[in-house]
């Protein structure tokens, strides 16, 4: 594949706290503790330290979660090497889309993987594992049953509800029948599943096994137990409210704009098919939308012998991660890691070490059908991030024989008539708001006069803006990123060696848009 790489300004797709953050602008580094590059990282990595006893409750619960899987050498090798003093994660976190959702959920895979190679590499005297942390809490189940493949949506339809990492998979069976293609690993996973994050586990296990990358569900008691001490603070004392409220504020004072909101209690019961806001009311605690109520001291019993029923937000999902893994980067999206620097605050208070907020690597990828259509058209391929409006203009500009913008001309009339006022002026002053209106008259017809050449340049170079339009609707779907709507199954089932070749071309720590052709 060729790799081109554009900044992250070029492409006009990306906010200005990410684009700041990446400056490291000083107004943010209240907000972080160490910048995520390899020497942000080896500071968090001498001040990182993580309890042997927790390293064997991690151990324990992946060597259960993977008890069923035909685990590779690989993976075997890096949860063992977890319950070593001098191992340290990275880690991303993703829903559980099915057949994998968007192509950057493919991008954060490649990226923690080749963020511990690359740090193994400088830090050889420690180890490094690429984690990923399925949201099998997650409710928003619309969010994840849908995909879609050479322009074509295809849809999970179910009426389970709760945690979606809890969903039976047998439903699922009735997408391969539409699809266009047999998809053995997907139906394999998806048949021989108790339930959704396990098929998750066995489809990533096939896909980057043989990378090492370990698969967490942290819907597991005894991970919960760890957590234990800030649940019951939390729904004793609600420190994290005020405490990413205060981060927000200041936040919002530098002209930022929010991503996510506290509530008074961050969690959710979580039991069966349930999945529901806990509140609290006066002196007692209410899971909304049920019949249960628990008094204060029933509801600290409950975290003591259940800690599993409490399910952390967006807002304490970050430090529950940090609590339970000896992690040193996070791996996200622009939305991801802006709402991570609301939460500095709470890490903070509860004495975690606050990891480094590490981008995913981002990309579009070209065919060579399209490759060629660009070749033609002779236009950069920065110019196709442009919205269409934008990009078609751009190409007449430069492709029009004859000048159809009238700005010069339009210049002169208003000179003309401002001379004109003038003149007018010294003989009769109440002429001046009919030269107005002549002006203007004047100004509109030369708009007019000016869209039907560009009407007419258009006329003339239909083809090559059919062509435009073809090429922006296939690199960017509905006018977004590639990466946010096409499945990686669009590369994949034409060449197999596509998840290889993302892992061969990205960087991890450069922090660059990639454009991938071939």
């Amino acid at each position: 594949m060729e790799l081109e790489k554009l900044s992250f300004e070029e492409t006009k797709k990306f906010s200005s706290l990410f684009l700041d953050y990446l400056k490291q602008k000083e107004t943010l580094a209240p907000f972080y503790n160490e910048f995520a590059d390899l020497n942000g990282l080896k500071k968090i990595i001498d001040g990182r330290s993580f309890p042997t006893e927790r390293r064997e409750v991690l151990v324990n619960s992946l060597t259960n979660q993977y008890n069923e899987l035909a685990v590779s050498d690989q993976v075997k090798t890096n949860i063992d090497l977890l319950k070593d003093e001098k191992t340290f994660t990275v880690t991303t976190g993703h829903q559980l889309n099915i057949f994998t959702g968007p192509l950057y959920y493919i991008y954060k895979l490649v990226t923690v993987v080749n963020a511990t190679k690359e740090l193994k590499k400088v830090y050889p005297d420690y180890n490094f594992v690429p984690v990923y942390w399925m949201a099998t809490e997650d409710h928003d189940f619309e969010e994840i049953n849908h995909f879609n493949l050479f322009g074509k949506r295809y849809t999970w339809n179910t009426e389970q509800k709760g945690a979606v990492g809890r969903f039976e998979t047998e439903s699922i069976a009735q997408l391969f029948e539409e699809l266009p293609e047999e998809l053995p690993l997907f139906k394999e996973a998806y048949e021989s599943a108790s339930n959704l994050a396990d098929a998750v586990r066995r489809y990533v296990n096939t896909l980057f096994g043989d990378q090492g990358l370990v698969v967490i569900d942290a819907d597991d008691q005894a991970l919960k137990s760890i957590f234990a001490p800030v649940i019951s603070d939390e729904l004793a004392n609600h420190n994290a409210k005020s405490l990413a409220e205060r981060d927000t504020k200041q936040l919002e004072e530098l002209s930022y704009k929010s991503q996510v909101f506290p509530r008074e209690i961050n969690f959710f019961y979580l039991k069966g098919n349930i999945r529901e806001r806990i509140v609290r009311e006066g002196e007692q605690y209410q899971v909304l939308n049920t019949d249960l109520v628990f008094t204060a001291a029933e509801i600290q019993q409950m975290v003591k012998d259940e800690p599993e029923v409490f399910s952390p937000n967006v807002i304490l999902r970050p430090l529950y991660q940090e609590t339970i893994l000896p992690n040193i980067a996070y791996v996200g999206g622009p939305s991801e890691l802006v709402y991570w620097l609301q939460l500095k605050g709470i890490f903070d208070h509860f004495k975690t070490p606050f990891p480094a907020l590490m981008p995913r690597n981002f990309a579009l990828v070209i065919n060579n059908a399209s490759k060629k259509k660009l070749d033609k058209i002779g236009l950069p391929i920065e110019k196709f991030f442009f919205d269409s409006h934008s990009l078609k203009s751009h190409y007449l500009e430069g492709a029009a024989e004859n000048e159809f913008d009238l700005d010069k001309e339009k210049s002169q009339i208003t000179d003309f008539f401002e001379t004109l006022k003038k003149k007018a002026a010294a003989i009769d002053g109440s002429l001046e708001g009919f030269i107005g209106a002549e002006s203007s008259k004047a100004i509109k017809s030369l708009d007019n006069i000016e869209k039907r050449l560009k009407k007419s340049e258009e006329r003339k170079h239909e083809t090559a803006l059919n062509q435009i339009n073809g090429v922006k609707e296939k690199l960017f779907p509905e006018n977004g990123l590639q990466e946010r709507h096409d499945n990686f199954l669009n590369f994949y089932l034409n060449n197999p060696e596509f998840i290889d070749q993302l892992i061969g071309s990205f960087e991890p720590f450069d922090y660059r848009f990639n454009i991938l052709k071939g």
